[in-house]
């Protein structure tokens, strides 16, 4: 779903009033207009009153910057999917938003218990925002375990919406609660609303065909169309999506866009939910273009085929499923239209091989996997290294070790990505900063991987992949031009005249060797593992010969073209320097205008390039008193920086499977510029 932003101005004069006022769903147009009619001219931050469908209860309406709101309950309830919609909606609407899905790694957890929670998590607000929230405004609890697993992250006067039919004495035992929490107290600092969502929707499905189990399963669509009633959401776009989705089962289809519809008009219609809120469109957030909301690996999965485009080659991704890196396969089978070719290969190591022998041939080819799947594919890594053959190694990072937490966030995986491999094999590495700078890093880590003859890793992680936020979708003519010219006849003259090709005659400015396609008449030359003489090819056991090929494929990679990092220094004073790398870049930069806004210096920088370091790293490092690098790890950027350029590094490491919050850098921040 897309959504044109204008300059702030045009957007905020020029919106038509139905845009910021949602028709009710099956209502229509000239109530609509009616409706828009009646909140024409109000102020941010005022409050006003709508009637109701039957014009007979004035509901105030509040005006708010910003919302959290968290969707929680068994792994089999669409938790995702409803917050996954919400976020659609949201997006259209014109609103900054952040996701963070939360799911267990059961295909169906247990039902009812603590580890089977499922949860998604919405930030959205009228300006721009960084980070998913450290604290839900509002938490839909479908359930006892449900609420249990999440009301410790709540703040005093949160919002809970329960769903009290699922509240029976061996639900409620199941996870813990002596007595129900309903009713005796606990919940006394919270705004609860009890809502029989179960019992609700099986009544406004009774004229479908469904049983009682099959009509409750729509409960989520209730729920969603109560939440969208109460932020003004759009819901054309949902109706369209159920009745797209479930094309093959109208019936079913139909159902679900009734439980969504009864769950809007139950909000409209109740005593228990008196206010409804408002948040304005993030105008001022986003420059002119044409935005979508888009996720990690969906940016990444546009930006393999942009570089597919953009240098001509034709893309071929060779995977084997793993969690959090599967949904890029199941993206690029879609297009094969834009000359993308997928094997889903029987094991890790089978995928590489056929990625590398793609690479080979000609094509720009690609490798997904998470931690455990490097491991296994770091021989033929090496061999890629040892042929300098062009290949994307897309490392989508969970926790670990071994299978560890296949849907938590990791960052644990930069030793791995730049040392996990026999012998000397240096591979530069790129990271991500932000869901949609997935798309941009993927250029660039082709980029590289193109013109320097390398393979390249590429480190997402969870929090990244499955995270979504508005992508500003670039214009073709600003994408980078990333043409290849293969070798297409002799390169090098022997001391008789005769022309030969030598495969490892190398581009004098980036070290890199000529990418001849198999097939090429003339061009014949031996490939494999074993090492290569300089020039020819041949197999080499000389020891000077190896010495130099060690060192030139490491300047190669030390002369990899990076950007200098740009610090982030307003009044050029700060004595604390924070460094973040890949997805840290939300929480820490929230946590940096925090502390700014209470007239604290603090200098923040971002690294994308892991390999090699920019080039001004070290000067940096160098210009200030104290710096701070938080990650998802035990400390490995950290390392690697005090190693690297002797400087007194602080880490702050956390391995929780979850994001850093903004609150929490934000203190961090304050106690070391005190310190």
């Amino acid at each position: 779903m897309t959504s044109q932003v204008n300059s702030p101005a045009e957007q905020d004069g020029g919106a038509a009033a139905s845009d910021r006022t949602p028709v009710a769903p099956g209502a229509t147009a000239a109530a609509g207009e009616a409706g828009a009619a009646a909140t024409a001219g109000t102020e941010h931050g005022s409050t006003e009153h709508s009637a109701t469908a039957a014009g007979s209860t004035a509901k105030e309406i509040r005006r708010l910057d910003r919302v959290i709101i968290r969707f929680a309950g068994d792994s089999g309830d669409g938790m995702q999917l409803t917050g996954d919609r919400f976020t659609s909606e949201t997006a259209s609407f014109g609103n900054d938003l952040s996701t963070l899905p939360n799911f267990p790694a059961e295909i169906r957890a247990p039902a009812g218990t603590l580890p089977g929670v499922s949860s998604f998590q919405l930030h959205f607000a009228d300006h721009d925002i960084l980070t998913p929230g450290d604290a839900p405004n509002v938490l839909v609890a479908m359930n006892p375990a449900a609420l249990r697993a999440n009301v410790a992250d709540l703040p005093q006067g949160a919002e809970i919406i329960v769903n009290t039919d699922e509240f029976s004495k061996r639900a409620m035992a199941k996870v813990g609660y002596a007595t129900s929490p309903l009713e005796d107290g606990s919940l006394a600092a919270y705004r609860v609303h009890p809502v029989p969502l179960t019992t609700l929707t099986v009544e406004a499905l009774k004229g479908f065909d469904l049983s009682r189990k099959d009509a409750g399963r729509s409960k989520n669509m209730f729920a969603l169309g109560l939440l969208s009633w109460m932020y003004h959401r759009p819901t054309e776009g949902t109706e369209r999506f159920l009745r797209s989705k479930f094309a093959k089962k109208p019936e079913i289809a139909e159902a679900n866009v009734a439980a969504f519809r009864a769950g809007w008009n139950f909000g409209e219609t109740t005593e228990d939910f008196a206010v409804s809120y408002e948040v304005a469109p993030a105008a001022a957030a986003f420059p002119t273009g044409t935005y979508r909301n888009i996720s990690g690996n969906l940016a990444l999965s546009y930006g393999l085929i942009a570089a597919s485009h953009q240098s001509d080659l034709p893309l071929y991704l060779g995977s084997y499923p793993i969690t959090p890196a599967s949904d890029i396969l199941h993206e690029l089978s879609k297009h094969k239209n834009f000359g993308v070719r997928t094997f889903q290969a029987e094991d890790e190591i089978a995928a590489i091989g056929a990625a590398l022998g793609a690479a080979f041939g000609g094509s720009l080819a690609v490798t997904t996997t998470s931690g455990p799947g490097v491991a296994l594919k770091s021989e033929t890594i090496g061999l890629a290294v040892s042929l300098e053959l062009p290949l994307l190694i897309v490392d989508i990072q969970r926790g670990g070790p071994s299978t560890g937490l296949p849907t938590k966030t990791e960052q644990a995986d930069l030793l791995q990505a730049l040392y996990g491999r026999n012998g000397e094999a240096p591979v530069p590495v790129v990271a991500p900063a932000t869901p949609a700078d997935c798309f941009d890093a993927a250029l660039d880590a082709a980029r590289i991987a193109l013109t320097y003859r390398t393979p390249v890793f590429l480190l997402s992680d969870g929090y990244l992949a499955n995270g979504s936020e508005p992508w500003r979708i670039p214009d073709l003519a600003d994408l980078p031009d990333l043409t290849v010219r293969f070798a297409s006849g002799p390169n090098h003259e022997l001391a008789d005249g005769t022309e030969v090709f030598w495969p490892y005659k190398r581009d004098p400015h980036t070290l890199a060797r000529p990418w001849a396609v198999p097939g090429t008449p003339g061009l014949e030359h031996r490939i494999g593992g074993i090492e290569k003489q300089d020039g020819t090819g041949n197999i080499s056991y000389d020891p000077a010969n190896h010495d130099l090929m060690v060192r030139t494929r490491q300047a190669k990679v030390d002369g990899v073209e990076v950007p200098d990092l740009v610090v982030d220094d307003p009044g050029g004073d700060a004595g604390l320097l924070i460094l973040g790398w890949g997805s840290t870049y939300g929480p820490v930069t929230a946590a940096v205008r925090r502390v700014r806004r209470e007239g604290r210096a603090v200098a923040q920088a971002h690294l994308r390039h892991l390999n090699p370091f920019p080039r001004n790293l070290g000067e940096v490092l160098r210009r200030y008193d104290r710096v701070l690098v938080p990650e998802m790890n035990l400390g490995q950027l950290a390392h690697l920086l005090r190693a690297r350029y002797l400087v007194d590094v602080r880490s702050y490491t956390q391995v929780t499977g979850m994001p850093f919050k903004a609150e929490q850098l934000a203190d961090l921040v304050k106690e070391a510029i005190d310190d």
